[in-house]
């Protein structure tokens, strides 16, 4: 019997792109199903009720929730196709580190940039601190992880679609800043797992206007 695997989702979410991003890595079919974030749906409720958000990973009825761990679950899986962990222990706990880091601090500076009123350019010297962090952490390699995609490529390569909407309500220049992290996403960009799973960057910021609107946040 073939596997069911269900993902529900927003089209926006930097943490739904990853694990969009790691599925088909792993080649896997899904039922993909878009969510109103404003108007949950039963479905969502019924499987993720702890924090009611997505994404969520349903696979044969039996849902997995928040997204570093989704991926890790898919690694574990789908084992016999493009590992995305490494094998060694302490390797493994590296990554595992970083993307913790991303989730924490690249996500919350993110949304300061685009949330904030009158904060936005301090918030993005934050944001600006925190990839400098990351291009330490990649140094001279093509990845992350070594000369192939891994996790913490998956994790923050989610963030790359709102980069336009940073550098607009930040007015700051992510190229100018950190070329080594814009060098690292084009190489990202060029596997079709990663640029087909990606929206639009205008796309992703005309939607940030409009959420920033319905928030009473200009």
């Amino acid at each position: 019997m073939a596997d069911e695997v269900k993902l529900l989702d927003f089209w926006p979410s930097m943490f739904g792109i990853r694990v969009r991003i790691a599925l088909a890595e792993k080649g896997v079919r899904i039922e993909y199903m878009e969510q109103d974030l404003r108007n949950k749906s039963p479905l969502l409720l019924q499987m993720n009720p702890v924090h009611k958000k997505i994404p969520v990973l349903v696979h044969n009825g039996r849902p997995i929730c928040e997204s570093s761990i989704i991926v890790q679950y898919i690694d574990e899986v789908w084992k016999d196709k493009a590992p995305l962990l490494p094998s060694d222990p302490y390797q493994r706990a590296q990554a595992r580190f970083w993307v913790d880091f991303i989730d924490k601090k690249l996500y919350d500076a993110g949304r300061k940039v685009w949330t904030g009123k009158g904060e936005e350019v301090e918030a993005g010297k934050e944001l600006i601190g925190v990839l400098k962090q990351l291009e330490e952490v990649l140094g001279e390699k093509g990845f992350f992880g070594g000369e192939r995609l891994g996790f913490v490529d998956i994790a923050l390569i989610g963030f790359h679609s709102w980069f336009y909407t940073y550098e607009a309500f930040g007015k700051l220049s992510i190229e100018a800043e950190c070329p080594k992290i814009m060098g690292w996403a084009k190489r990202c960009l060029e596997k079709e797992s990663v640029s087909k799973s990606l929206p639009d960057s205008k796309k992703v910021y005309d939607f940030a206007v409009q959420m920033k609107k319905a928030l009473g946040l200009e």
